[in-house]
């Protein structure tokens, strides 16, 4: 499995982990997932402003949120060549809204930045969270993937994946 990854961080919005880990993260989910095709995936580290504006236009919710993911491709899209890569889609995070949550889940920021970059990740592979038993599998297999990742805590627990609000994870 190859997995290429396009960045981009806005000035204003570093994200609380590096480059080399994020990737890390993404690569985790794809081996999890038994995902051998190469891969493009890109993510943008933005500002709230950026995100809510993302969030009002692909969602019709007018707040800033953690993380968004559009979808293109997926990896045993029918219509792809056997050879040929995926492009998955984009993954746009914010990491100051992401701080906020942190703290009012109990959480590190790198930790729920993680969290938030496997739940991305796994809506890019079809996985959604909007009936509750979509959400109950889908935090299973957030959790199975985190406990594949060096986090701060290691008895990491989410209670969070399914959000009825226009905060949290899309």
């Amino acid at each position: 499995m190859q997995l290429t990854v396009d960045w981009s961080v806005d000035e204003d919005a570093a994200p609380p982990i590096g480059s080399d880990e994020m990737q890390g993260v993404l690569e985790a989910v794809l081996v999890r997932e038994g995902v051998e095709r190469p891969c493009f995936v890109s993510v943008s580290v933005v500002d709230d402003e950026k995100i809510r504006a993302c969030n009002a236009r692909w969602r019709g919710i007018d707040a800033a949120t953690d993380v968004i993911s559009l979808e293109c491709e997926r990896p045993n899209d029918p219509g792809l060549a056997e050879d040929e890569p995926c492009e998955l889609g984009d993954i746009m995070i914010a990491p100051a809204f992401i701080e906020r949550q942190a703290a009012e889940f109990g959480t590190t920021c790198a930790d729920e930045f993680r969290i938030m970059l496997v739940h991305g990740m796994l809506h890019l592979l079809g996985y959604d969270h909007l009936d509750e038993g979509d959400a109950q599998a889908m935090e299973a297999l957030e959790n199975e993937i985190l406990a594949l990742i060096p986090t701060d805590d290691p008895a990491l627990a989410l209670e969070f994946t399914c959000h009825d609000e226009g905060g949290g994870a899309s």
